[in-house]
């Protein structure tokens, strides 16, 4: 596997999506590199406009940049509206993708997501099979966008020799998250209806069987593997950043359930999807490079509730 020593520290990094759940994590994390942080906020520079990313890209001429930025939702968010996630999506992956291209960018990690994976993909999910089966068809366009991103960076790293990598997380959780019951993924969303649902004191209902198997990683430790993979890994092959806890929904439904301290039983909404019956990320290749996860993922659950609950949601 190649590596190289690539230090952050002085180096003039942009973090694209700086305010999301990633993108806060990115921020939090790089404080302690000594880099000299780059952002701009939506209403500044919209990334969906590629001019206005060449031009915003080579005035401030980053020389590392993070794309974490993105339109993200949930299971039924990404059934509903297919074409806005492809859309933006892929928009803001060529854009920012190529912008970078012309400014001499000499490090760049795209971020793309599990769901790219084959939707009854072997577990847990290697890098080897990407492209090797259909896509689970809930989140097939915001898939499909991810995948053209990823496309691209090795593209240019093909053609015109770009530094440019790929990383897909596990599933992700904890500060910073979007809570929307409807929009959110499936940590923040349950979060905050069993935080309704306590106030209410009524039953918690989970959407679909429960069964389905998910690998939840804490969006810090996760933030922490991305900077130490930008520092040491240079390929063309995608690299996962896992090696967070699986467990299936109903049981992750328990263990928020046990967070928020609410003793509640569990109702099943089988008129909703499962989407993927499972997927759990092999990260074996981020482990032989020397990193591995710090917090469980009953105490990131904690955190995420005292973090939901200072922050004035419930």
């Amino acid at each position: 596997m190649a590596t190289l020593h690539y230090p952050l520290a002085g180096k003039r990094v942009w973090v694209a999506g700086h305010r999301g759940l990633v993108g806060s994590a990115l921020v939090r994390r790089l404080a302690a590199t000594g880099c000299e942080l780059l952002t701009v906020d939506r209403q500044a520079l919209d990334l969906r406009d590629a001019v206005a990313v060449e031009d915003w890209m080579a005035e401030r001429r980053p020389q590392a940049v993070f794309l974490a930025a993105g339109r993200v939702g949930g299971i039924r968010a990404n059934a509903e509206r297919p074409g806005e996630f492809f859309r933006d999506n892929a928009a803001i992956a060529t854009n920012v993708v190529h912008a970078a291209h012309l400014a001499g960018v000499e490090r760049l990690m795209f971020l793309g997501s599990s769901c790219i994976y084959p939707r009854l993909c072997a577990q847990p999910m290697a890098e080897s099979a990407l492209l090797t089966g259909p896509l689970e068809p809930t989140s097939g366009a915001y898939a499909m966008a991810k995948l053209a991103g990823i496309s691209m960076c090795a593209a240019y790293r093909r053609q015109y020799g770009r530094d440019f990598v790929s990383a897909v997380p596990a599933n992700l959780y904890g500060p910073g998250d979007n809570f929307d019951p409807e929009a959110g993924h499936v940590v923040p969303a349950t979060i905050r209806k069993v935080a309704a649902a306590k106030a209410a004191g009524s039953a918690v209902v989970v959407w679909g069987s429960g069964r389905p198997l998910r690998e939840f990683l804490y969006v810090e430790d996760a933030a922490d593997a991305l900077v130490f993979l930008m520092e040491r890994y240079s390929e063309e092959a995608i690299i996962n950043v896992g090696g967070g806890e699986e467990v299936s929904i109903a049981e992750l439904t328990a263990l928020v359930c046990e967070a928020v301290g609410y003793d509640a039983p569990l109702a099943f909404d089988d008129s909703m999807p499962d989407g993927m019956p499972r997927k759990r990320l092999d990260s074996a290749r981020l482990q032989a490079l020397g990193w591995r996860p710090r917090t469980t993922l009953r105490d990131g659950l904690a955190a995420t509730w005292r973090w939901y609950r200072e922050a004035g949601h419930g």
